[in-house]
């Protein structure tokens, strides 16, 4: 049975068979002994996405008390539900997107728990996912950069959008109305700033 362990791009944690491209982590938030999640969805604000290949190593997934695993189809998912690429596991990414993050925000090079408190201010409103208002066209928006519509989660790639799920992606099948940013607006700005999420080959089809 699959673990609840999968995030979507509103944030939310659920059990599903699909596998994802980037695993991460936002602290210890479950319960080793019975490998299923505790009340809480964060015990840091150092929401981060690893790569799931990093010099051999193996974990037990929520085998340990030590970070909870999580799993994203894509960084374009983990970027939407909050999250920022790590600077031990994937510090070359991690340092293109504090660069990009630092010009799309016209800031100064941030320090990560800068980054995080930022993020952490824009994908939550309370204990429920943040949406930013869409102020641009759709068309307009990076590559990577995620919406919603509707209760669906779309991707923008090549200006154009395609609808998300735990699979991949499929084109989407009629214009968005309404729709809002789900990706942090910080984060936006980083991939406007030329930072290349990675999404999904699903997009290709």
């Amino acid at each position: 049975m699959p673990l609840q362990n999968r995030v979507s791009p509103f944030g939310e944690i659920v059990a599903t068979a699909h596998r994802g491209r980037f695993t991460g982590n936002r602290g210890i938030i479950h319960d080793p002994a019975t490998k299923t999640l505790l009340n809480r969805r964060w015990s840091s604000k150092a929401w981060i996405t690893c790569t799931c290949e990093f010099r051999g190593r193996r974990r037990k997934v929520m085998g340990g008390r030590s970070w909870t695993e999580l799993f994203f189809l894509d960084e374009a998912t983990s970027f939407a539900a909050g999250h920022r690429p790590c600077f031990y596991c994937r510090r070359a990414d991690a340092e293109a997107f504090r660069d990009a993050w630092a010009e799309g925000n016209r800031r100064g090079k941030p320090r990560a728990p800068e980054m995080d408190a930022v993020l952490h201010a824009e994908r939550l409103d309370g204990k429920v996912k943040r949406l930013h208002p869409l102020r641009r066209k759709l068309s307009d928006l990076p590559d990577g950069a995620m919406v919603t519509a509707d209760g669906e989660s779309y991707v923008i790639a090549r200006s154009e959008p395609w609808l998300w799920s735990f699979g991949g992606y499929s084109r989407a099948a009629a214009n968005l109305t309404d729709a809002k940013l789900l990706t942090p607006s910080s984060i936006v700005n980083a991939l406007r700033a030329g930072y290349r999420a990675q999404i999904d080959v699903s997009v290709q089809n």
